[in-house]
């Protein structure tokens, strides 16, 4: 079932104290005037222990992210101390997420990096109609999302040129946190809009849990209904040219086929650092990545729902 507010999906979860844990808040945001999206990241990694000094990874992360549909994506990391943070308390409201000149709450986030001499600012708001939670596993970890059906006005920043659009661009706003990553996972999020306006989204995550099992869900949002697929079967999953097909089925009968694929110079492939600060792994994003849908409902003629460069697609791991 949908959420009927958004606005307890971005609570902080994390204790400063906690030494292994990752919390994120993040944005992905398509321009609507061009083939370009942006990806911001509000990270908090093991605070407890002040990240990982070993690896030289802060406790405090602000992440911008850009593909640019003619050239290769490019992230722009800068860390922080624990002491520069201030988090409003756990399971609170207002959610605030403060740390140098880069905030983020509910509704609104800005920031401001200068790293590896390129200068990125943003001062964004955003609302929707729809959210959702993917996963609630308690202490062990979550996946929420407050607003996927985002729709972003303000500006952005980039090294002298400006974006500003009111809108600006649409896409979804995340929340997730855990004990560690997981071994492997496949997610992705698509933004469809119709001829007439009417916007739907679809929603994916699957990943690894104990004893073997493989965690599987998806949330459609069309025409103002919500369907939840978990009996989920891929058909293809490849993580070298990142590509993802399934089809799924819903408890009232409706079936989903679904692909999504991703132009390969639009690929951003980065380490993830470990909250035990073991290491680090690969996690290959693309944000300007195609889906297809094809809605099966019960003696209805089929829906089919396509975006070109209005979808993510991440992957990391190898299912076992």
């Amino acid at each position: 079932m949908p959420e009927k507010s958004s606005s307890h999906l971005n609570q902080v979860y994390s204790s400063l104290h906690m030494r292994r844990r990752y919390e994120v808040w993040f944005l992905r945001l398509g321009l609507v005037d061009r083939p370009e999206a942006w990806w911001f990241r509000y990270l908090l990694m093991s605070p407890g222990r002040d990240g990982c000094p070993e690896l030289a990874v802060a406790p405090v992360q602000i992440w911008a992210t850009r593909f640019p549909l003619d050239g290769k994506p490019k992230s722009f990391i800068q860390g922080y101390s624990r002491n520069e943070l201030a988090l409003s308390p756990r399971g609170s409201s207002p959610f605030e997420f403060r740390v140098g000149k880069n905030y983020i709450g509910s509704d609104a986030c800005h920031g401001d990096l200068r790293v590896d001499g390129s200068e990125i600012q943003w001062d964004l708001r955003y609302h929707s109609r729809f959210c959702a939670t993917l996963s609630n596993k308690g202490w062990i970890g979550f996946s929420k999302t407050p607003h996927s059906d985002a729709l972003f006005s303000g500006e952005i920043r980039f090294d002298g040129k400006s974006y500003r659009g009111e809108p600006l661009g649409t896409g979804v706003q995340g929340h997730n946190c855990g004990v560690r990553h997981r071994d492997f996972w496949t997610w992705m999020h698509a933004y469809f809009i119709d001829a007439s306006g009417h916007v739907s989204t679809l929603e994916t995550l699957t990943y690894e849990m104990p004893l073997g099992l493989t965690f599987r869900k998806g949330v459609l949002w069309h025409a103002g209904q919500t369907r939840t697929f978990s009996r989920l079967r891929e058909s293809r999953r490849d993580s070298a040219e990142l590509a993802w097909e399934f089809s799924a089925r819903a408890n009232d009968g409706s079936l989903i086929e679904a692909r999504i694929d991703a132009p390969s110079a639009s690929t951003h492939r980065l380490p993830y650092f470990r909250t035990n600060c073991s290491g680090s792994f690969e996690v290959a994003n693309n944000s300007l990545a195609n889906a297809w849908v094809r809605l099966r409902l019960n003696g209805r003629e089929p829906v089919e729902l396509q975006t070109n460069g209005g979808a993510v697609l991440e992957m990391a791991g190898v299912p076992r």
